[in-house]
C-alpha cells in the first residue's frame, strides 16, 4: 500500500526525487508555488512525474483567493468569502457562482494533468488566523449550501472534492502551521457549530475525501484530530459513516509535531486511520520516512488512487466549454468587487 504524497524542491523532477517516486511507500505529489514558473513549464513537470509512475496521484492546494499556487496562465479564483458577499447575500445567485468558479478552478487543474485540488474549506469563519476568507462563511447553513454548490462544479468537471479541515478550524485561533492550536470546547458545542458541514456533506455523500485539522481539541481528545483514533475512527467513520479517502494534514507543520520526529508523526497518523499522509518543505523528513521503510500493515482499504481523475475529459472542456469563459468573466468580476 501507498501511503506518502511528498513534494519536490523546485521545477523539474530531480533524479533523487525520481528514485523516491518510485519507492512503494510513495502514493502521490503535492506541488507548491516554488513548482511553477508558467503553464507549459507545469504541464513538462507534471509529464516528468507521469514518466517515472502514471499511477501516482498528484494534488495541489488551489482554493482561490490567498491560496492559489498557480497564477500566469490561471484564471484568479476570487476567495470562497468573496462569494455571497458579492452576490449581495442572495444564496441562490452565490451557489451558481460558486459551481461555476469551481468549474473553472479544477478544469484548468486536469487540463495540466493535475489529479485534485485539495478543496472545499468547510471551516467557518470565525476568530482563526489561518481560515478567516478561506471560508465560505461564519454561518453553517450558508458554508454547507456553498461547499455543496462548489462540489458540484468540481464533479462536473471530472475532479473529485476532499474537505478540510475535519472537525472545524475556523474557531481557534492560532495558526497550526506555526502553532499547536487548542480548543476547549466541548464535543457538543462543536459538533452544534463547527461540525455541520462536514456532517452534512457526509450524509450526502458529496465528499470523496477529508482532511483533519493539526488541532486539539482537549475537551474531548488529547491527540489534535490528524493524530486521533477518537476523531477519525469513532466519530468520522462510525458516528458519521464517512467512507471516503482521509489525507493528514501536512506533517511538517508545527501542529504535527505533537507527535515527535517525522517516523513517529507518519505512524500516528496512519495509525489513527488517516490513508495518506502529507510531508511537505522537508525534504530530509521525507528522505527519513522512506529509509525507515517497511512499516508495519496498516489496516487501510481506501488507496488515495481512487480520486485520480480522467484528464482527458477536462482537456475537451476546457478548449470547448463557454462554461469556463464565463467563469472567468464572473472570477474577474468578484475580484473587482473585493478590491473596492
Amino acid at each position: 500500500m501507498s501511503y506518502l504524497m511528498m513534494d519536490l524542491v523546485g521545477l523539474q523532477v530531480s533524479e533523487l526525487e525520481a528514485a523516491q517516486l518510485q519507492h512503494e511507500a510513495v502514493g502521490g505529489v503535492i506541488l507548491f508555488s516554488r513548482n511553477f514558473s508558467c503553464r507549459v513549464q507545469l504541464c513538462e513537470l507534471v509529464r516528468q512525474i507521469r514518466a517515472v509512475r502514471r499511477d501516482l496521484l498528484i494534488a495541489v492546494d488551489h482554493e482561490g483567493g490567498r491560496v492559489q499556487r498557480f497564477r500566469e496562465g490561471f484564471t484568479s479564483i476570487p476567495a470562497m468569502g468573496d462569494i455571497l458577499i458579492a452576490a449581495d447575500n442572495d444564496m441562490h445567485k452565490a451557489c451558481l457562482w460558486a459551481r461555476d468558479l469551481a468549474f473553472v478552478m479544477a478544469v484548468e487543474l486536469l487540463a495540466c494533468d493535475i489529479d485534485l485540488s485539495f478543496a472545499p474549506v468547510l471551516d467557518l469563519n470565525r476568530i482563526s488566523e489561518v481560515i478567516g476568507k478561506r471560508s465560505f462563511s461564519a454561518d453553517p447553513d450558508e458554508v454547507t449550501r456553498l461547499a455543496t454548490a462548489w462540489i458540484e462544479g468540481m464533479r462536473s468537471a471530472g475532479m473529485a472534492s476532499v474537505g478540510k479541515h475535519f472537525p472545524g478550524h475556523g474557531s481557534v485561533q492560532a495558526d497550526s502551521h506555526i502553532a499547536m492550536p487548542v480548543d476547549e470546547r466541548s464535543y457538543e458545542q462543536i459538533e452544534a457549530a463547527d461540525m455541520q458541514p462536514f456532517i452534512r456533506l457526509c450524509a450526502t455523500g458529496m465528499l470523496d475525501g477529508m482532511m483533519p485539522a493539526h488541532v486539539v481539541y482537549s475537551a474531548v481528545d488529547p491527540n489534535p484530530a490528524g493524530f486521533s483514533r477518537y476523531w477519525l475512527q469513532q466519530i468520522l467513520r462510525d458516528k458519521m459513516a464517512f467512507d471516503g479517502v482521509i489525507f493528514s494534514d501536512d506533517l511538517g507543520m508545527h501542529g504535527a509535531s505533537f507527535a515527535g520526529g517525522f517516523r513517529a508523526r507518519a505512524a500516528a497518523a496512519l495509525d489513527a486511520g488517516c490513508d495518506m499522509i502529507l510531508l511537505c518543505n522537508d525534504p530530509a523528513g521525507v528522505a527519513q520516512v522512506l529509509a525507515d521503510f517497511p512499516w508495519p500493515e496498516q489496516a487501510s482499504t481506501r488507496p488515495a488512487s481512487r480520486l485520480k481523475a480522467d484528464s482527458l475529459h477536462a482537456v475537451s472542456a476546457l478548449e470547448n466549454e463557454q462554461r469556463w469563459l464565463r467563469g472567468r468573466e464572473l472570477a474577474m468580476q468578484i475580484n473587482g468587487c473585493s478590491n473596492q
